[in-house]
């Protein structure tokens, strides 16, 4: 599963994206929180700074020395229980006056207090956890030096952190994934191209478009160039691979025909013995010929695209041409045909291989031809049986007349090399022939060619 994931370029490029928006975002985000620590942290700090000097101009002392606060806090958690915001005023480590926020509670006091002009910072350790406290030494004419303390729980800035975290992490993520996906309309965009020229290539094979387009983009157009001159290179070596098989077919036949006629010459002569023999590696000869003709042409014609046969009307033709030829025979013949039957082979190596399965059921069959095709969608093959009602063959015969020149019966006339050409012409292109027994009580052929998109 995931070497077939990793094996498309789309899934690639996407996954690529995937990584780099993760990093990307990741590195962002870990940036971006501690920017923001840095500077929560230097505005907190600010506000107790402000705090503290606030707390020094409201304080005043009466007549016996002790500090009052002539008017309340600008910010008014300091008047709020629990607010986590505090502040008190002490002296000699008693404690004069503080924030009505404390409650029963109170900050502790360090055993050393500030230098005069010194604002000192700790973390101490209050009665909910620990806070943050500024503390400054106040001097007033006539009263003794006073130390006053401002408090924060140093949750309230966590909690600051930890919300502006999740509203951040929850943006990030909400980017990332737009970005992704903005990122795989582009990559599908991106190979379109691709999807189009795997489309082409698919009609070119089933036979419905002689080349590729040339309106790709300018990116791909080359390759579509190179692919088209490919295509237009290999049906010409086709075409002549074609001609070169059917001139040595005429150049070797013609030699074979004055070969046959020296053979009847002798025999006329009463060399029999001789003529016969003549003959006989004639007959081989050509078999071979046929054969190995039959077999060239198909391997040439497999590898041009856009090949296609259908079936019904091959099989239509070929019943007309039996009629005539077996006419004598009076011959009954049914089709039953699916027009969506189109094999991918080359029209005239279909026509053979139908023609000799035809022609030989028309050879043994006592009344009836069947022939039926249709479409395994399953396996995506073309399937063409034909049926007769003669006397069909054993079991153990059905391979053998696969063989090259193999008769099991001389009275009926043939080469030998129907079958064998069907066989070899169907695995070249990756169909199959079987025969079996039909249920007329003849035999039954099934070949089985793979089905044109």
């Amino acid at each position: 599963m995931t070497a077939g994931f990793f094996s498309s370029l789309r899934a690639r490029l996407v996954m690529g994206a995937v990584i780099w928006i993760a990093i990307g975002v990741t590195v962002a985000g870990i940036f971006i929180a501690a920017l923001f620590r840095q500077h929560a942290a230097e505005l907190f700090d600010a506000e107790l700074q402000g705090h503290l000097d606030e707390l020094a101009s409201l304080i005043d002392v009466d007549p016996d020395g002790n500090p009052r606060i002539f008017r309340r806090s600008s910010d008014p958690r300091f008047s709020t229980l629990d607010s986590g915001l505090v502040w008190q005023v002490s002296r000699n480590g008693a404690i004069l006056i503080k924030s009505t926020s404390q409650g029963n509670d109170s900050l502790p006091i360090p055993g050393i207090a500030p230098a005069n002009g010194v604002v000192r910072t700790d973390v101490l350790n209050g009665p909910r956890g620990a806070m943050a406290v500024y503390e400054r030494m106040l001097v007033i004419p006539g009263a003794e030096p006073m130390r006053l303390q401002v408090g924060a729980d140093v949750a309230i800035l966590e909690d600051l952190l930890r919300s502006f975290n999740l509203a951040l992490a929850i943006s990030l993520v909400l980017l990332a994934l737009a970005l992704i996906a903005a990122a795989a309309l582009q990559v599908v965009f991106g190979l379109r191209p691709m999807s189009r020229l795997r489309a082409a290539l698919s009609a070119i094979k089933s036979g419905k478009a002689a080349d590729l387009p040339r309106d790709f983009p300018s990116e791909v157009q080359p390759l579509i160039d190179d692919l088209n001159s490919m295509i237009d290179l290999n049906k010409q070596m086709v075409q002549r691979a074609r001609a070169q098989a059917g001139n040595l077919a005429h150049g070797l036949k013609t030699p074979l025909a004055v070969l046959t006629d020296e053979a009847d010459r002798l025999a006329a002569k009463g060399r029999t013995e001789e003529a016969e023999i003549i003959a006989q590696q004639c007959q081989r000869m050509r078999r071979q010929i046929d054969y190995q003709i039959a077999r060239a042409r198909a391997a040439a014609s497999r590898s041009m695209p856009g090949i296609a046969a259908p079936v019904t009307p091959t099989v239509a033709n070929i019943v007309t041409a039996m009629k005539r030829l077996h006419a004598a025979k009076e011959l009954n013949f049914s089709f039953r045909d699916d027009e969506k039957c189109v094999a991918l082979c080359d029209p005239m190596d279909l026509n053979e291989m139908v023609a000799n399965l035809i022609d030989n059921a028309c050879k043994w069959a006592r009344s009836e031809v069947a022939i039926t095709s249709s479409v395994d969608a399953v396996a995506h093959a073309a399937v063409i049986m034909v049926e007769d009602d003669g006397p069909g063959l054993p079991p153990e015969s059905m391979e053998v007349v696969f063989r090259i020149g193999e008769r099991l019966d001389e009275r009926v006339p043939g080469s030998g090399l129907g079958l064998p050409i069907v066989r070899d012409l169907a695995t070249l292109y990756g169909g199959t022939i079987r025969l079996e027994t039909s249920d007329r009580g003849g035999l039954k052929a099934i070949l089985t060619l793979p089905l044109a998109s």
